[in-house]
């Protein structure tokens, strides 16, 4: 008897892990979806200048590939959520939805470089040449600059309920 209780409780612990996630929000979730494609573009890109550097434009072209579809997949995803939060007056504060409307109008010209880029540099019949190098290593300059400024100004914001939103204001007219 004593063994099966341990057994439950274990599996008890377990299945606390694995469902606190069922009670994020759909921000929170977002959140963490959202950063850990930043991580990948981050890896990805720093592997597509290793490779570059290291003459093997052949896995430099691969790798290249592979982050112009997680490119294109956070960027319209994000586009969507971010037209929803705005359109969704009950899931941003004033203040985050004047964050949003200003990250979207700041880095659109951004973001239309970098696709207009990756598109020129995945197509088969282009080298990755110096101009390549160049242009992505300024590009993964303002990318790393853009993605602190996303991850500190909106998805800070976006990670508390809320709930947990209202609390903080409450705190700060105290």
């Amino acid at each position: 008897m004593f063994y099966v209780i341990i057994i439950l409780t274990i599996n008890n612990q377990k299945g606390f892990i694995m469902f606190s996630s069922l009670f994020l929000t759909k921000n929170q979730k977002m959140v963490r979806k959202w950063t850990k494609e930043h991580e990948k573009i981050v890896v990805l890109v720093h592997n597509v200048i290793a490779e570059y550097s290291k003459n093997n434009h052949k896995k430099a072209k691969k790798i290249l590939i592979n982050l112009n579809n997680i490119v294109i997949d956070h960027i319209t995803d994000e586009n969507i959520e971010f037209y929803r939060l705005i359109k969704d007056g009950n899931r941003l504060s004033y203040e985050n939805q004047k964050n949003t409307e200003e990250f979207l109008e700041t880095f659109k010209d951004t973001k239309q470089t970098l696709m207009v880029f990756l598109t020129k540099y995945t197509r088969k019949s282009v080298e990755l040449d110096d101009e390549f190098f160049e242009t992505l290593t300024t590009l993964a300059d303002i990318l790393m600059e853009r993605i602190k400024y996303e991850e500190s100004k909106l998805y800070s914001s976006l990670d508390i309920s809320r709930e947990e939103e209202r609390i903080e204001r409450l705190k700060r007219q105290i």
